[in-house]
């Protein structure tokens, strides 16, 4: 491992992969607001910690939707694990095993839900709902029949944000990479050598539906017995509709800061989320986690546990399986840390108390 933090990881990283891919990567909407206020509010998080607490060894296991974890560190779902290694989503769902670690593996991927699957990783699904509901369906079955344990359905996306870099580069798949488990459905030039625009914009806009309402998630859940945990989250109004619709989870995401711009961010949303769930179902977080400390405060403001984007890319372009086991142990490993110096011995144990209060911080 040659670098000390995530930040110096992503340096190496944008070394490595092709320009236009790490723009695809690495980029947000717009001015990119969102984008860098999910990093930025971490720092301003201040933390109280407690004294002669005795925590020697830090207790990090939780249970997720029945699922035990030896930490709340999950993979979130990316698309295009290909741009960063030719293993692509292989090599990510084998580190996943690795280090026991859950993977939600993206509709986007390069790699096949059943290719995927062959790991023998703990493997969630991500799934946006397509206008024809055929696919919707097709991708479910192929997750239920390979032992794929619960669906994340993306609810954030009716539309492509705008996201400049995309369409300064022209955004699109090198040829040697596709769509895995939508290839039989997609015509030649999508996502292919289309020129005149982001490619991944006219995805969006012919494939995926674009009219989704609360009436679409009780549809998926009569068509599975899988759990369904909503991504998308960040209104406390929507927060109280999901738990009326029965939903297994939800998951507190403005998409990487990928959608809309100046969007809250994701750790200043959640409290008032917590608020709402009460620990009726589990609440996850995703964006811009780079620190153990990261984590620790999500936990804390009512997180059960955190979704990992970027810096798995980043491990991978750097070192493949191993460079993702690096940045999950890195993470896991400052965790524990961040415990031990706050002076809490059980990850369950962690509340708000350990957060100073601020005025404009709604915890």
């Amino acid at each position: 491992m040659n670098w000390l933090n995530l930040s110096e990881l992503e340096n190496l990283a944008k070394k490595q992969i092709e320009p236009t891919a790490f723009d695809y990567i690495a980029s947000g909407a717009n001015d990119e607001i969102t984008l860098n206020n999910n990093v930025e509010a971490y720092k301003k998080i201040q933390l109280l910690p407690r004294r002669l607490s005795s925590n020697a060894n830090p207790i990090t296991k939780i249970n997720i939707i029945g699922q035990d974890m030896s930490y709340p560190i999950i993979i979130a779902p990316t698309a295009f694990h290909g741009l960063a290694n030719k293993k692509a989503e292989n090599a990510t769902a084998q580190a996943a095993q690795q280090t026991d670690t859950t993977m939600v593996l993206s509709t986007l991927s390069n790699t096949t839900i059943e290719d995927a699957a062959q790991s023998n990783a703990n493997m969630w699904f991500q799934l946006y709902i397509f206008k024809d509901k055929k696919i919707t369906l097709e991708l479910i079955k192929k997750a239920e029949s390979s032992n794929y344990k619960a669906l994340v359905i993306t609810i954030d996306a009716p539309i492509l944000g705008k996201r400049e870099r995309d369409i300064r580069n022209e955004f699109h798949l090198p040829n040697h990479l596709s769509i895995a488990n939508l290839t039989e459905h997609m015509q030649e030039a999508e996502l292919g050598q289309r020129k005149s625009a982001s490619s991944l914009e006219q995805f969006f806009k012919e494939q995926l539906d674009n009219s989704l309402s609360w009436k679409d998630i009780d549809w998926l859940s009569s068509q599975t017995k899988l759990p369904i945990l909503l991504k998308g989250i960040l209104h406390p109004d929507d927060a109280k509709l999901a738990l009326q619709a029965k939903v297994s989870g939800i998951i507190v995401s403005n998409h990487g800061g990928r959608q809309l711009d100046t969007a809250i961010s994701t750790i200043e949303a959640l409290p008032g989320i917590a608020k709402i769930i009460n620990k009726e179902i589990p609440l996850l977080i995703d964006g811009g986690i780079r620190r153990g400390s990261d984590i620790l405060k999500a936990i804390a403001l009512g997180a059960d546990a955190v979704l990992i984007g970027r810096p798995i890319i980043w491990g991978l372009a750097d070192d493949g399986i191993n460079g993702i086991k690096d940045v999950i142990n890195f993470l896991r490993d400052e965790l524990k840390q961040s415990m031990q110096l706050v002076g809490c011995k059980n990850i369950n144990d962690l509340t708000a108390e350990i957060i100073r209060k601020t005025t404009n911080q709604d915890t």
